[in-house]
């Protein structure tokens, strides 16, 4: 029986205690439960263009950029064999300087600061070449709900422009920054020429190729925590409105 799980991490570190990073024996772990239930890696873009597969297919991707997805979880994926796919926001690859916006720049200026360090274009043509999907973050990772119709087309056209110009391929998928969202947005994604796009909701909405719904995995996710986000029985009682009240109840799930 198919079933797609579509996975959404964001850095990788044994000391960084931000809600987004996840320790590399987590991921170890996680990964490894995975492999042991049969289920079979793919990129995002597969993933959504093939919704019926024969077999158990996950996608597990990462947001943000972070040096740590190249450092860390890339042998962790490799030892599993999953491919990854990474989606960067153009404006910070190869800068110097942290990547900082709403949510992450409270880590600027503190020991953990080295952690928002980006990939450069040389490493992302790496991880292209070794089967990893790159997709767009936008330029600048903002809510895209609430910019104006000429930034909401600059962040997702030029990002995407400057991918193809970088890796000499077609990009064709986008996350949402925050996982932020709505028609408006959904449109312009359409518009721009994306072919699939990730979100991270609380509920499991029904999948559209431009609002697919990613399970977001976080440093407070324990084995269990993780076992239970992953589970298909899970996953099926989320996309009812009922499970609304119990999944505010347990933040992160």
């Amino acid at each position: 029986m198919s079933d797609l799980l579509a996975l959404c991490y964001h850095a990788v570190s044994d000391r960084w205690p931000a809600a987004l990073s996840v320790t590399p024996v987590a991921l170890e772990r996680q990964l490894a439960r995975l492999a042991r239930r049969g289920y079979v890696g793919t990129t995002f873009s597969a993933l959504v263009a093939d919704p019926a597969p024969r077999q158990r297919t996950v996608a597990i991707t990462f947001d943000d950029n972070y040096r740590s997805v190249l450092e860390v979880a890339k042998p962790i994926l490799d030892r599993h064999g999953f491919p990854g796919t990474l989606y960067v926001p153009t404006d910070w690859v190869g800068e110097a300087r942290p990547m900082s916006w709403p949510g992450i720049d409270r880590w600027v200026g503190t020991e953990h600061e080295p952690e928002l360090c980006s990939l450069t274009w040389d490493e992302l043509r790496g991880l292209d070449a070794a089967g990893w999907e790159i997709g767009s973050h936008t330029c600048s990772h903002p809510h895209l709900t609430e910019v104006d119709d000429a930034q909401l087309a600059h962040e997702l056209r030029s990002s995407k422009a400057m991918i193809e110009a970088e890796l000499g391929r077609a990009c064709t998928s986008l996350a949402y920054p925050y996982g932020d969202w709505d028609e408006r947005v959904h449109t312009a994604a359409h518009e721009a020429g994306y072919a699939a796009a990730g979100t991270i909701p609380r509920m499991l909405y029904p999948a559209r190729p431009l609002v697919w719904p990613r399970t977001p995995i976080f440093h407070v996710d324990t084995q269990l925590r993780f076992t239970l986000k992953v589970s298909r029985t899970v996953r099926r009682l989320r996309a009812r409105p009922r499970v609304v009240a119990l999944a505010q109840r347990l933040p992160g799930l």
